[in-house]
């Protein structure tokens, strides 16, 4: 017996698509100024898609060819005489063209598909394609997803025009391997280009070779995703290598390929995740096109899985704990990139926020640990240790140096030193050929996840310095029992401090084991949050928004922090 269809689920794909393409079909003749290259081709796709499919309001629509037609003489013009497209950061960019050519490519597909009516548009994507061939066969990259958004190009171009070199320049690239981890992480940890990049770029690889081992690797990925989607419809970012490190980012780019999968293996985990995908609606304008290159997703979803409660799962790879129950979801983090590095940089996981959590609409979003050790910046875990089910141990220790003068037989008459980067800082100093006199600090973090919310015990040793804890919480309530310190943030000694949102909240209770009492409201060099010198010598930060509320004191010291979650949800 075949598969039903999900017809409202093609309908809500067509509306999303048209709700982009009307506008040009509107003005079919209204040349598109302003608009970047791969807008120009995405909305060329969906206005072909749309002219194919009967759930569309423009299907068969004059106006919908017309205004394809305009966008298309438009991207060649930004076409470059090397075949790639201008505009945007990165200069004569063959990966940023790839992302342009994926689309043309779909778009002639379904161009070529559609009939005589349709010949016009087939051609001038031919040309634009052919044309973008060599660049891209030849072309480099310079980050991981790169790789497979450019070989999803090359292996679509062999699809429509086949020519051997493209199939050998994919395998060239595919000989690198996936760079899937043993946890189903890629190396870049991002949601972002997880969803937007790899997964539909190996999807479409698994296509056209035939590789199974490719559909495998999105599979694991999927399963991995699983357990990082949080209660209020995102997915978790706290440990991204990327741009996302510091973004909530929705669950619905992956609507298409966790429904593709729940439909092709029958897995009820997958169909419940395209479920939640899209609870919201769908608002994605290639999925209409999606559904006509692909029709397994226009097939109903198998009955989905209950998801098992209380759930945990910690991820070895990027030292990320997550908890999950019917009152609370909790993650704890301490894969940080920075100690191991000792910089900030684009490309390494450098968010500081070591725990969240969920209790319905009340939400902690980020407990932070500020100290003030040679302008360091916050706690980042340089070791994370499971020390049984729901216990973690995070930890970092810290060194700084006091240099002596340079032995006799490394001095210069001239004083013209090596500059060198002692790891804190940079200076003409040659500095490791001074002795040294070095000064450590230790912060460790003891986590005792529970089904209700979490138990910590925060111990900072070494010197005595200044240090912030930081708890932020998301706006839509107020901290109730914490002190106002005046700027929108909030100071908690050793009264309890209840955050409620409707009916859920979050409790926290405060009490020092060994050290000074905690800091008042009156101390506000110390209940601050200090990003570090790397943000701060540049004028920047990474600190949160939201509702701030602050414990601090000097170290050497002892804290504990029971977290309380209460969630009607």
């Amino acid at each position: 017996m075949p598969t039903p269809l999900d017809h409202e689920f093609v309908r809500s794909a067509a509306r999303a698509a048209d709700r982009l393409a009307a506008p040009p079909a509107g003005a079919p003749d209204e040349d598109p100024a302003g608009v970047t290259h791969r807008v120009l081709a995405q909305r060329v796709k969906t206005l072909i898609a749309a002219y194919r499919s009967p759930e569309s309001a423009l299907h068969g629509s004059e106006r919908a060819v017309a205004a394809a037609l305009t966008h298309l003489r438009a991207l060649r013009a930004v076409q470059t005489d090397t075949g790639l497209f201008a505009g945007g950061d990165n200069v004569q960019s063959p990966p940023d063209s790839a992302f342009t050519v994926n689309d043309v490519c779909d778009a002639h597909v379904l161009a070529a598909g559609a009939g005589p009516e349709l010949s016009e548009v087939t051609a001038e994507l031919a040309e634009i394609a052919r044309a973008a061939s060599g660049s891209l066969l030849t072309g480099g990259v310079h980050t991981p997803n790169h790789r497979w958004e450019l070989s999803a190009a090359l292996a679509r171009l062999h699809r429509s025009f086949p020519d051997d070199r493209l199939l050998g320049r994919v395998q060239e690239w595919l000989a690198e391997g996936v760079d899937i981890d043993a946890e189903g992480l890629y190396s870049e940890r991002s949601a972002v280009y997880a969803s937007i990049v790899t997964n539909p770029a190996l999807l479409l690889l698994a296509e056209v070779l035939g590789r199974t081992d490719l559909l495998d690797a999105v599979e694991r990925n999927l399963a991995t995703t699983l357990d990082l989607i949080r209660p209020d419809g995102t997915v978790e970012t706290v440990h991204s290598r990327r741009q996302d490190q510091k973004l909530s980012f929705p669950l619905r780019p992956y609507l298409p390929h966790y429904r593709l999968l729940a439909v092709r293996t029958g897995r009820g985990d997958f169909s419940r995740a395209a479920r939640l995908a899209a609870a919201a609606g769908i608002d994605d304008p290639d999925l209409l096109a999606e559904t006509l290159l692909t029709p397994d997703l226009c097939c109903a979803l198998p009955t989905p899985a209950a998801r098992t409660l209380p759930r945990e799962r910690y991820l070895t790879t990027a030292r990320l704990a997550a908890r999950a129950s019917a009152t609370a979801q909790t993650v704890v983090y301490g894969g940080s990139d920075v100690p191991e590095h000792r910089r900030i940089r684009s490309g390494l996981a450098c968010n500081p926020t070591f725990l969240r959590l969920f209790a319905g609409d009340a939400v902690l979003d980020a407990v932070r640990l500020s100290r003030g050790f040679f302008d360091l910046g916050p706690f980042r875990a340089a070791d994370t240790r499971r020390l049984g089910e729901g216990r973690y141990l995070l930890t970092e220790t810290l060194t700084a140096a006091y240099y002596q003068p340079l032995p006799q037989d490394r001095r210069r008459d001239d004083g013209a030193y090596r500059l060198v980067d002692d790891g804190r800082f940079s200076a003409s100093m040659a500095f490791p050929d001074r002795p040294r006199d070095e000064v450590s600090h230790t912060t460790r973090v003891e986590v005792d996840l529970r089904d209700d919310g979490a138990d910590l015990r925060v111990d900072i040793s070494g010197p005595r310095v200044p240090w912030a804890l930081e708890l932020t919480f998301r706006p839509g309530g107020e901290p109730q029992g914490a002190l106002p310190l005046g700027d929108g943030s909030w100071c908690l000694t050793t009264e309890p401090l209840t955050y409620r949102v409707g009916d859920d909240e979050i409790r926290v209770e405060a009490a020092v084991e060994t050290g000074e009492p905690l800091a008042g409201p009156d101390r506000s060099d110390v209940l601050r949050y200090d990003p570090g010198q790397d943000y701060t010598v540049v004028g920047g930060t990474d600190a949160t928004t939201g509702n701030r509320v602050y414990l601090g004191g000097h170290g050497p010291q002892t804290l504990t922090l029971a977290l309380r979650a209460t969630s009607q949800a």
